[in-house]
């Protein structure tokens, strides 16, 4: 184990807490990533966007994502084989001063609405489902705008998130003073008690969450640190090297580690 590694896994067995590691990107599943793309990016906000990293100085990537800010949202091409519902992950957020009529736009737009729209400490909210499956809250929370959270679905939500803190660092916080969170690059990762079975999120319509990691091999470290093993070791991809873990209930995990 480096000096660095060593570092790191000190500092989590000392003081239970590690630097919160980045956010990259989350992976969806729509049957045309470029119909998702205009779709997110009409409704949300963002900016159309490629794979550009590593070798795409060379080679011409499709568009497939929405950037927002530094953090993507990304289409696998495929038919999802079910919603997000049901899986570790059961949606995420974006924050609009807006709710109401971002919310009728994207129905006029083939959303499906679920449910009324409700307050939560003085904040509209609305949850809709995306035509390919994924669950989406919008929420006007004006201390973060635009994409806003995670929302992961576990039998024990409590122990869900330590598995998050532990390997990706970051501390439990209270968001809004309400509901325990994790922030990672200004987006916040959340959990709420499973209704029902959970089933495995790859090949869902929320496919994966993303983390990017400055050296998979010291991430390996606290990886069995935490008694935790990669599904697929890194590995280049496209210029730059992936991985694969897998998290509580199922949810997939990628980990990149950028040129």
């Amino acid at each position: 184990m480096n000096k660095v590694a060593l570092l790191l896994c000190s500092l989590f067995l000392g003081s239970n807490v590690l630097a919160a590691m980045p956010y990259d990107h989350i992976h969806l599943t729509a049957t045309s990533a470029q119909d998702a793309v205009n779709w997110y990016v009409k409704n949300f906000g963002g900016s159309a966007g490629r794979f550009n990293r590593g070798d795409a100085d060379r080679v011409q990537y499709p568009v497939d994502r929405v950037f927002y800010d530094e953090i993507s949202v990304i289409f696998f091409e495929r038919e999802p084989t079910g919603g997000s519902v049901g899986t570790g992950v059961d949606h995420i957020g974006f924050s609009m001063s807006n709710v109401e009529q971002v919310t009728a736009a994207a129905v006029a737009d083939g959303a499906t609405q679920i449910g009324d729209f409700f307050e939560f400490s003085g904040m509209k909210i609305a949850f809709i489902e995306d035509p390919w499956g994924t669950k989406i809250e919008l929420i006007d929370d004006p201390d973060t705008r635009g994409l806003h959270h995670i929302h992961l679905s576990s039998p024990d939500p409590a122990a869900a998130l330590d598995w998050y803190r532990e390997v990706f660092g970051g501390e439990l916080e209270q968001w809004k003073g309400v509901l325990p969170a994790i922030n990672y690059s200004d987006v916040w990762l959340m959990a709420a008690q499973a209704n029902g079975e959970i089933v495995p999120t790859q090949g869902r319509a929320m496919d994966h969450l993303g983390w990017a990691a400055e050296n998979l091999d010291n991430f390996g470290d606290i990886l069995e640190a935490n008694n935790v093993e990669f599904t697929m070791e890194p590995t280049p991809f496209r210029g730059i090297r992936i991985s694969f873990v897998e998290g509580p209930d199922g949810v997939r995990i990628e980990v990149v580690e950028p040129d």
